[in-house]
């Protein structure tokens, strides 16, 4: 059984300074292969995530090219307005955008790939700019099947008037195997060639000082 609790914090330290919530996301990851195999699901202890347990998020497989969150930190109902424990990870983006999302999610658990993506949430009034980067690693179930993976998103801009949902402006997706990775599809759009600044996420924690865990478990147990 897994718990995720109440003890970590938005690991943001508002002056962009450090590593980014990505990167150590990332080392986590990397730190659990063994032999250049996927970490294991059952391997993720929070712990090893204390500094981003709000932007962090473990997502399942549920038919091609779609994944449902089983567990989401608290920013994620900041974003939506709800808690989104079951629902698919294409309630955060725009309808067009999904179309995109769906064939290089299904890379991620059929191929084995991490997924890095640039977004940009639709502006309107109580809407302020928004802008995010968002990665999905792939994780070994019970059955050795990368049926599951653990994601993290870093949020720059006012989330504002929720639901805020989110169009694909960068897409990167590399093929992840033994000790390498290997650039597998680039898309580029004019926001990637100016490049994208990454800069402070939202205190998340200071402003809803609610008490409540930062991240939720959808079931007690969790079977692979």
């Amino acid at each position: 059984m897994l718990v995720f609790g109440s003890f970590g914090k938005n690991g943001n330290d508002g002056n962009g300074q450090g590593p980014s919530i990505l990167d150590e996301v990332r080392a986590y990851w990397e730190a659990l292969r063994e032999n250049g195999r996927l970490p294991l699901r059952s391997a993720i202890d929070p712990r090893g995530l204390a500094n981003a347990l709000e932007q962090v998020f473990l997502i399942e497989r549920i038919a091609s090219g779609h994944g449902r969150f089983r567990l989401a930190g608290n920013m994620f109902q900041d974003l939506i307005g709800m808690d989104v424990r079951g629902m698919p990870l294409s309630t955060l983006f725009e309808p067009a955008s999904r179309q995109r999302l769906q064939p290089v999610l299904e890379d991620v658990f059929e191929s084995a790939t991490a997924l890095h993506l640039g977004l940009e949430a639709e502006r309107g009034i109580g809407r302020p700019m928004l802008s995010a980067r968002m990665m999905i690693l792939p994780l070994r179930g019970a059955a050795e099947e990368p049926t599951v993976a653990l994601g993290v998103m870093m949020t720059v801009g006012g989330i504002g008037r929720a639901p805020r949902r989110f169009n694909i402006s960068t897409l990167r997706s590399e093929v992840v195997f033994k000790t390498e990775i290997v650039s597998r599809i680039v898309r580029t759009s004019d926001v990637e060639a100016q490049g994208f600044k990454e800069g402070p996420t939202i205190p998340l924690a200071r402003r809803r000082p609610t008490g409540k865990p930062v991240l939720r478990l959808v079931h007690s147990r969790i079977d692979d």
